[in-house]
């Protein structure tokens, strides 16, 4: 059974919503992934959570990036504005996370930078960075979006549920609060008011960015189970 979304518009005829229902088998197997629940049942082995978060350190340094090309393609100074905090905000709040997370799982940030960038971790910044670029200000959004919502949603989900690990209990508050919900659903409300302006063949286009990094948000937590490393 489909999880119902908590963050954002609650509009049935939304953009959103229809984007929703086109990854929700997506998120329902990142919801019941085994390195998704080993966060609050504590099956998850701490070394693979470790690097998890170096990966992840790796991946946000490229989202930053990627929110301010799309920030640079929005229609107007508002929505500028509010990616250029948002970019601003992926390294002052979310890399300050793993400036606490990393002692506590043995790491520095100088052995992160020596932790390879694993093939999915790879694939899904070259993909995005190439999508923000090449495509329109609604491919970006629509490309960037899954980070924000998907995430806001396991930490709502996960809250709920609570760790016994301080460690994985620090990364759900951090995803599960008021102040990442609001963000999102800033995001959100954006995404409904652009959809009206794109052509069947742009809305087409973007649900499809929509959908491949949502693909890709799943990746990226087995890729972690996994301990993923480059096969040859």
């Amino acid at each position: 059974m489909s999880v119902t979304p908590r963050i954002g518009p609650r509009n049935p005829d939304s953009w959103t919503t229809a984007l929703w229902a086109e990854i929700a088998p997506i998120f329902d197997a990142i919801v019941v992934h085994p390195f998704v629940t080993g966060l609050t049942d504590g099956t998850l082995d701490p070394d693979a959570f470790a690097g998890y978060v170096a990966q992840d350190v790796h991946y946000l340094r490229t989202y930053a990036r990627a929110l301010a090309l799309v920030a640079g393609k929005a229609p107007t100074l508002a929505e500028t504005a509010m990616f250029a905090r948002h970019s601003a905000e992926v390294l002052d709040v979310e890399l300050a996370l793993h400036a606490e997370l990393l002692p506590a799982l043995g790491l520095s940030p100088g052995s992160v930078d020596g932790v390879p960038i694993s093939p999915t971790t790879q694939a899904y910044t070259s993909y995005l960075l190439a999508t923000v670029y090449d495509g329109g200000f609604a491919d970006g959004l629509a490309a960037v979006l899954p980070c924000y919502w998907i995430y806001a949603e396991i930490g709502a989900e996960l809250l709920a549920r609570g760790s016994t690990d301080p460690r994985y209990q620090q990364w759900i508050d951090s995803y599960g609060g008021d102040d990442f919900a609001a963000t999102v659903t800033e995001v959100l409300t954006l995404a409904d008011r652009v959809e009206p302006q794109l052509t069947a063949a742009q809305e087409a286009c973007a649900r499809a960015h929509f959908v491949t990094t949502s693909r890709y948000e799943w990746m990226f937590f087995d890729a972690a189970y996994r301990r993923e490393q480059w096969p040859v």
